[in-house]
């Protein structure tokens, strides 16, 4: 019987643990901080011998297999003596994947992953048996012991990518590469960008890799390296003849001789970036044999994720947007650029080694005021000090919320689009997005 040690008792670990309990695994789940209620009641149910608020060595460096939960970096003295041990460590999607025959369709990216992974969800759902799974929504290793669907839609990141040795999508979408995370690789773009390429490593010639060929990151990587997959780029600047690109307000899909074309003028999501998330998607379900029509009209009905440009309310003619998911400088770009109006903008949190210089052009033009939120504001004053009139710094969404109020007028916007990580002051983003969304409710 093989050991499998899991460390990290949440969505993803509980999920294996299941999963392997059925496949005959000897199981021990070990998680350094408390394992929430939900979780332990599931693994209490299921008789899964677990650990919380400690890792022991002696139950942790006798595994066959480890799978480490996302959130655990390599520098964790742990790690570094599993690996030492030579102990196989694996992610959640390289170890589920095994004892799966569907079609993966993998999608990865610093920013769009969610996005494109729940558009392509919601096209593919029409016509096909399919499930969404990865960082969204119930883990891959129990919707495989559950359901076992024929297709799955998985949202990867470079940390799942990282712990990977046989993952092999048929379907593979990078949808750019921006810096992000670099604390984690040892604040080096090649290594964030390597990780973020691994998700063909395993592409043989029968399979596909569809990316952003307007992203210059991307370009370069492909020019010196080479992939086995067919490659389905897609631009918004320029001709694609196998893949998708946008022309005259309409996005061209071909694939060998079959081609369709899509008005974007009823596309429910507005933006630039938006388009690109939607010709990622149909792409995937052009190619998947979805009939055209579900294609374009799953489109135009598709309501969006939440936390990412997320209309709350308006007050007094003030529009408040939810853009918590935005962790990162870029996500927050394509934020700022689709403002419209003179915008009060919340910012702030773990600042992963952020460059800020790209905001430059749209907080001259577009904020009239920003609200710091965080526990350490110094970096976000020295950029944008000297740019807006109004700089304040606040702990509490409450009262940023309350700040932002006094500050808007009518017919302005006030964004929460924090460009940062969430943990100094919530519990992740989605906690973050909802008290800004409570907070503005209660006002």
């Amino acid at each position: 019987m093989k050991r499998l040690v899991i460390l990290g008792g949440g969505e993803s670990g509980v999920g294996t643990a299941l999963l392997a309990k059925a496949k005959g695994f000897e199981i021990f789940v070990s998680d350094k901080g408390k394992i929430k209620k939900k979780y332990k009641d599931v693994l209490l149910n299921n008789e899964i011998e677990f650990e919380d608020g400690q890792h022991s060595e002696s139950k942790i460096l006798n595994a066959d297999i480890v799978m480490k939960s996302p959130g655990i970096p390599d520098k964790v003295d742990l790690i570094k003596q599993i690996r030492k041990a030579r102990i196989k460590v694996v992610s959640e999607i390289e170890f589920a994947s095994k004892f799966t025959d569907a079609t993966l369709v993998a999608i990865t990216g610093s920013n769009g992953k969610t996005t494109t992974a729940t558009l392509t969800h919601h096209l593919l759902k029409q016509d096909l048996d399919v499930g969404l799974a990865g960082n969204i929504g119930d883990s891959f290793a129990k919707q495989i012991l559950d359901k076992n669907y024929e297709n799955y839609v998985l949202e990867i990141s470079s940390f799942q990518l990282d712990d990977i040795i046989d993952f092999r999508p048929k379907v593979a979408i990078l949808t750019n590469i921006t810096p992000d995370h670099l604390d984690r690789y040892d604040y080096k773009f090649e290594n964030y960008i390597a990780s973020k390429f691994r998700i063909v490593e395993n592409q043989t010639d029968e399979d596909y890799f569809i990316y952003d060929s307007d992203d210059e990151v991307i370009e370069e990587w492909l020019k010196t390296n080479s992939i086995q997959s067919k490659k389905l780029p897609f631009s918004l600047k320029k001709v694609i003849e196998q893949g998708a690109y946008y022309e005259n307000n309409k996005i061209i899909i071909t694939i060998d001789n079959n081609q369709i074309i899509m008005p974007t003028k009823n596309l429910a999501l507005e933006g630039k970036h938006n388009i690109k998330n939607a010709m990622a998607a149909s792409t995937v379900a052009h190619l998947l044999k979805i009939r055209k029509q579900t294609i374009r009209e799953s489109l135009e009905n598709f309501q969006g994720v939440e936390h990412r440009l997320e209309y709350v309310l308006k007050i007094n003619k003030v529009q408040y947007i939810n853009d918590s998911k935005a962790t990162n400088v870029n996500a927050t770009y394509f934020a700022l650029e689709s403002m419209d109006a003179p915008t009060v903008w919340i910012v702030g949190g773990v600042d992963k080694g952020n460059d800020y210089k790209e905001l430059f052009p749209f907080v001259n033009e577009k904020v009239k005021a920003i609200i710091c939120l965080g526990v350490d504001n110094a970096k976000l004053f020295e950029a944008f000090g000297n740019m807006v009139d109004v700089i304040i710094e606040t702990q509490y969404m409450s009262e940023a919320v309350k700040i932002a109020y006094k500050v808007a007028d009518a017919g302005e916007n006030v964004l929460l689009s924090p460009a940062c990580a969430s943990f100094d002051l919530f519990e992740n983003y989605e906690d973050r997005g909802r008290q800004f969304k409570n907070a503005v409710r209660n006002l």
